[in-house]
């Protein structure tokens, strides 16, 4: 249920009001927007009277919200979403970033990688110190010591890092190497208990689709984490599994606008997993561009066929630098202002 509120109402009584629905056993999540505020009530709003809610004087009208997802809900948050990655870097309402790098971290090639994607105009290094492999004896990641070569990469160029976790238990060292952005992948897209510990920290999270999830548990497993106070999620499509075997996976390009629509979220689009294959990287990141994504995540190396992992979608940075410019293309066709900032 959300109550949409009168333009002209007073602070003071919209703080009584959020007092008499929080007294009633419900949580309020309330969103100001340019032309009036919402009110959003989470829990069991059995407990109000909605037309006694809407007869109070600063209340415009009342709206049942059929979705099970409420604070990643458009209609309890009209406004786009902002997310703070840190180094001032910003993504949603307008602001797109790009999150380029290896796909894991191998050791010093990290900060030439990071230096050639900033370079290039990439704004957030990406890099796996935890590897989830189908197989257990594949290559598992570098671990706490790949999270030291991220952090030093950080400090050098001054970009924010984004790095998968995989186990709970691994949380407080993420926090005390101060992590910029935590991404979870699409195969703990529904590990409750590590989206209900990521949701006790107020670190970003990049949360993927899982492999077979539909675009309302992306938005369920969302809700997880916002449900225990961190509200700094943004949302990744990286493709998902079907019956055509030609590429990794089917990138779900709907998803983009979909997303947009039901969630204030920002969307990020990982054309590299979705595809499999660097040939078809850089036609999807444009088409994800031109749809309207708010962020990419592209895999780069600077010699992919001696990659540990996912050697054979990753860009090289030449590659990568290439695609940049035709994504600033594509920015100025679609957002010019944007493009221009």
């Amino acid at each position: 249920m959300i109550a949409i509120l009168r333009k002209n109402a007073a602070p003071e009584a919209v703080d009584h009001l959020i007092g008499w629905i929080e007294k009633k056993g419900l949580q309020t999540h309330v969103s100001h927007g340019e032309n009036e505020i919402v009110i959003g009530l989470v829990g069991d709003t059995t407990k109000i009277d909605p037309f006694l809610l809407e007869s109070m004087d600063i209340v415009e009208r009342v709206q049942r919200v059929s979705e099970p997802f409420k604070k990643a809900n458009r209609k309890f948050h009209p406004a786009d979403s902002s997310i703070d990655c840190g180094f001032g870097v910003h993504i949603g309402a307008g602001e797109f970033q790009v999150i380029a790098g290896p796909c894991s971290v191998e050791g010093e090639n990290l900060i030439r990688i990071a230096r050639q994607v900033k370079e290039a105009g990439a704004t957030m290094l990406r890099g796996g110190a935890y590897k989830p492999r189908t197989s257990p004896y594949a290559y598992q990641g570098m671990g706490p010591a790949g999270l030291d070569l991220l952090c030093e990469a950080r400090e050098e160029l001054k970009m924010p890092i984004v790095t998968e976790i995989m186990d709970p238990r691994d949380i407080d060292v993420f926090l005390e190497k101060k992590i910029d952005v935590m991404q979870i992948g699409a195969r703990n897209a529904q590990n409750f208990p590590l989206l209900k510990e990521v949701g006790k920290t107020k670190t970003p999270v990049l949360l993927k689709r899982g492999m077979s999830g539909t675009i309302d548990e992306l938005l369920m497993a969302a809700e997880y984490i916002m449900s225990e106070g961190n509200d700094n999620v943004i949302l990744c499509e990286r493709g998902i599994r079907t019956f055509e075997t030609r590429t990794r996976n089917t990138f779900d390009l709907n998803a983009v606008p979909v997303l947009h629509y039901l969630s204030h979220l920002p969307v990020v689009a990982d054309p590299s997993h979705a595809t499999g294959y660097t040939r078809y990287v850089e036609p999807m990141a444009l088409a994800a561009t031109a749809a309207g994504a708010d962020g990419l995540e592209i895999e780069v190396h600077d010699d992919p066929t001696h990659a540990w992992s996912d050697g054979a979608q990753a860009l090289t940075p030449d590659q990568f630098c290439d695609l940049m410019r035709r994504i600033a293309l594509i920015r100025e066709a679609i957002a010019p202002e944007a493009a221009a900032e």
